[in-house]
């Protein structure tokens, strides 16, 4: 199911600038990530219309594939621009809420405020085993519960009609 998924960074930078433009106190912060949701167009797509046009407000990914990928993790106040599927940038995000922990660690809550699907831990573990397995094979590691993962929360800063 990974499909690399080519973003638009410098049309992220504009929607960025926009933001910045709008907001002149916030401190500068170069290298601002512009990125998409999942694996593919049709997850990135999905997810990013979960942020959009609905309750996800948290997501989740591997430490090891942070590592693998040569990215640092996010931190508290820190932005970035998610992407659909086709790469467009969509919305600046600022996380207001990290937690590193072990895969089996998620709690309903974190699941509930994911905002996929019918927002249960079940199918929050469900779904995101399959992705992190996915994860795994492209990063070359064996997947496990006990995996360290990043559980981040986060807000819609821009557009305005958008934001939280």
């Amino acid at each position: 199911m990974s499909e690399p998924i080519e973003v638009d960074r410098d049309a992220g930078l504009r929607l960025w600038a926009d933001y910045r433009a709008a907001h002149p106190l916030l401190p500068d912060e170069p290298g601002v990530a512009v990125e998409c949701f999942g694996d593919s167009p049709t997850l990135a797509d999905e997810l990013i219309s979960f942020v959009t046009d609905g309750p996800k407000r948290a997501t989740a990914g591997l430490v090891a594939a942070y590592a693998a990928d040569g990215d640092e993790l996010s931190r508290i106040g820190a932005h970035w621009v998610a992407c659909d599927g086709s790469g467009a940038p969509r919305v600046v995000l600022r996380t207001v809420e990290l937690r590193v922990g072990p895969l089996h660690t998620v709690d309903a809550q974190f699941a509930w405020d994911e905002g996929e699907y019918d927002r249960s831990l079940e199918s929050w573990l469900d779904s995101h085993r399959r992705f992190f397995r996915r994860e795994c094979e492209r990063i070359g590691i064996e997947f496990s519960d006990d995996l360290e993962v990043v559980f981040e929360r986060f807000r819609i800063v821009w557009p305005p009609d958008l934001a939280d």
